[in-house]
């Protein structure tokens, strides 16, 4: 195994390679796809089993294509798509790169107050949404709030006759050119813990590059099927899935509008699927289907697993049980593309468990402190990225946009970080999630690994919450393997008892049946914080 160059000692590590970032815009990597492999399937939907070979794909890109020219929409227009993951999102995305337009993913989960508020922001003229899904009426909420974007001067509906009338526009004679690979082409709203979010702006540049050097480091070729149950909205399905397959001439397998973890194994053994995507917490409601060991999952070789970390006897099971020995760990955020940290396909289970990994080709990274100088190897600090990946910046807030990317070009990521003297990077937690308990920081992260391991415990995450005397004081949020007999303080104290330091012991817990996720499978900890601070607690209660 090689390591990338360490000359001095400190937190700071760029990715070297013999491959050359593309200079190609979204349309032109995918003609030269189509033109390798016009015959492989390119896209495959399981529930409603439409297909498509890469010439069909491309042409049905290129009709959508011309028939947003034909509407009206021009290069750097905003596009929104407000949908679950199906065919037509991805011939959205295809297309809008194809013409130029800037496509803005909109979170399938927002209600009318944050989609008002997308909408006007982006300025978005043309919105593409799903009619219904589960509780949302996708359609109703959008008649609430379009009096109220007087930018919006078209809205289409999959599989409603707005969008076969859209459709019908198209042309023969459609042109797309005058692009470069630097233009902007995606606004994807970041999950924001305060106020309202920031729509993060990337060129095909940025993208088109970490899907293919993603797949790179997975060994993705055209022989691979990638099963994408991640939401296509975020950049883990549309970059690391889509992008990640197209330039490699692979499939994309939609198992399920959303995450179902049945549907999900189905779409793996009827597609004979080669990767499979997901967050730990997607992996860990696979596993415990009732039903798992009936599913054919052999011809499984790798996977993405990101979003937080996993538990090592998750990732050992994902390994033996799935047959995904070369499943790699990404780290990112959508800022930064989203991938800066990988790791590769012959690590061994420590590195996959306790590390993100090494820097991507092309991509820079180091540890900083808080006046921003960096950090010897081995001492926590903030972790920044720079490289062909860091966004153009926050759509219109250039205020935000400079106080998240430094004069040197360096994404800040919030993230607390600790390079290994090998180059591979442990994430130690969001400096927003720091405990500082009488003046001990405390790494939510180490508890929560520690934690996973005791018999009685299917998932944890621990919070601070304000504490009088201390300041903060340990909080831990269990879901109990067994509901009917979940464990008391009193237990967990006592498991934590000569392993931990007196200070990291949670004084606090907290029985849950789920935790707040994102769409993006990511835990909302600042919703536990605020939930459960300076309550009385169940489940064991409190600790003095």
């Amino acid at each position: 195994m090689s390591y990338p160059h360490k000359p001095d000692g400190r937190s700071y590590t760029h990715g070297t390679g013999d491959t050359a970032l593309l200079g190609d815009t979204i349309g032109a990597n995918l003609d030269r796809a189509v033109a390798a492999w016009p015959e492989r399937e390119a896209l495959v939907d399981v529930p409603s089993g439409r297909r498509w070979t890469y010439a069909r794909f491309a042409a049905d890109v290129d009709r959508l294509a011309s028939a947003l020219l034909a509407s009206g929409v021009v290069k750097g227009d905003r596009v929104g798509i407000w949908a679950v993951n199906c065919p037509e999102w991805v011939l959205v995305q295809y297309a809008t790169a194809r013409i130029g337009a800037i496509m803005v993913n909109i979170n399938p989960a927002y209600r009318t107050h944050e989609v008002e508020y997308v909408l006007q922001q982006a300025g978005i003229s043309l919105l593409f949404a799903s009619l219904s899904h589960k509780s949302s009426d996708y359609r109703a909420m959008v008649d609430q709030v379009r009096g109220r974007c007087p930018q919006l001067r078209e809205v289409a509906y999959f599989g409603d006759p707005s969008w076969e009338a859209l459709i019908g526009r198209a042309t023969p004679e459609a042109q797309y050119e005058g692009l470069s690979c630097d233009d902007p082409i995606n606004i994807q709203y970041t999950s924001g813990t305060t106020g309202f979010p920031k729509g993060a702006t990337l060129s095909h540049h940025n993208i088109l590059n970490n899907g293919y050097f993603v797949g790179e480091l997975v060994g993705y070729s055209e022989q691979d099927r990638i099963c994408v149950p991640v939401p296509f909205y975020h950049c883990f399905g549309m970059v690391m899935g889509n992008l990640a397959a197209t330039s490699h001439g692979a499939c994309m397998v939609i198992p399920a509008p959303s995450f179902d973890p049945a549907a999900t194994l189905r779409a793996v053994q009827q597609e004979s699927c080669t990767s499979l995507y997901g967050v730990p917490t997607m992996f860990i409601a696979e596993l415990n289907l009732p039903d798992f060991a009936t599913y054919d999952l052999s011809s499984l070789r790798t996977g993405i697993m990101a979003g937080s970390p996993c538990p090592v006897e998750v990732m050992k099971r994902v390994v033996a049980e799935m047959h995904m020995a070369e499943v790699s760990i990404c780290y990112g955020m959508t800022e930064t593309s989203p991938v800066s940290l990988q790791t590769r396909r012959d690590d061994d289970l420590e590195h996959r468990t306790a590390t993100v990994g090494r820097v991507l080709p092309h991509v820079e990274v180091k540890v900083v402190d808080p006046a921003g100088v960096t950090q010897p190897r081995g001492t926590a600090g903030e972790l920044c990225t720079r490289g062909y990946s860091v966004m153009l910046g926050y759509w219109n807030e250039p205020e935000k946009t400079a106080e998240a990317v430094d004069p040197g070009g360096w994404m800040h990521t919030g993230d607390l970080a600790m390079m290994r003297e090998d180059g591979y990077v442990e994430i130690v937690g969001r400096i927003k999630d720091m405990i500082i308990r009488g003046g001990e920081n405390i790494y939510p992260r180490e508890i929560e690994e520690f934690l996973y391991a005791h018999p009685r415990i299917a998932d944890v995450q621990v919070v601070g919450v304000p504490h009088e005397r201390y300041g903060e004081e340990v909080l831990a949020c269990v879901i109990p393997r067994d509901p009917a007999g979940p464990l008391t303080l009193e237990e967990l104290r006592a498991f934590c008892e000569g392993k931990l330091a007196h200070y990291k012991i949670p004084s606090r817990l907290q029985i849950l049946d789920s935790f707040p996720m994102t769409v993006s499978g990511k835990v909302r900890k600042v919703e536990l914080r605020e939930k459960w601070a300076g309550e009385t607690y169940g489940g064991g209660g409190h600790a003095g």
